[in-house]
């Protein structure tokens, strides 16, 4: 297929060989060619947040990135966020509060609220609830998940 780029992607820092489609997105390369599903199609419009992942630390949407032009740039999903086995404090802390229902919005949540806390170590509930603002969850009134990121943060809820 002459439109198939082969190219390599720095994952939750394992370097894998791919080859897709030059309009494939970082989501679909992620999902259907490498196995790693945590991070969920919604509305594939980059509003729902479902697809974050890091790329150099930094919240992007998986649907709307090429996956082709992310380069040597480094990607993190949620499946990187624990560390030989043991939760993130943001995924604990979710799991603590009682913050995951339907957990189709979970592992966006977890990955934006890890690059948060990473800049904002002690947050308001409000900076809190402003952080998680593109990442839309239909199950809660995120009372929880904002009540987990204060606990992630170390702070009284």
């Amino acid at each position: 297929m002459a439109d198939t780029l082969s190219y390599e992607l720095r994952i939750n820092g394992e370097v894998l060989s791919v080859a897709s489609p030059a309009t494939a997105t970082l989501l679909d390369v992620l999902r259907y060619q490498l196995g790693m599903t945590g991070s969920k199609r919604g509305c594939n419009q980059g509003v729902c947040g479902a697809c974050t992942v890091l790329l150099d630390g930094v919240p992007v949407r998986g649907c709307l990135t090429l996956a082709a032009n992310v380069g040597e740039r480094a990607v993190t999903t949620v499946e990187g966020m624990s560390q030989g086995g043991t939760l993130s404090r943001v995924q604990q802390a979710l799991l603590d509060a009682g913050a995951i229902q339907c957990g189709f919005c979970t592992p966006g949540v977890v990955v934006t609220l890890e690059a948060f806390l990473r800049d904002h170590p002690k947050p308001s509930a409000d900076e809190v609830r402003h952080a998680l603002s593109g990442n839309l969850c239909r199950c809660s009134g995120y009372v929880k998940i904002v009540e987990a990121a204060v606990i992630a943060a170390g702070a009284a809820p």
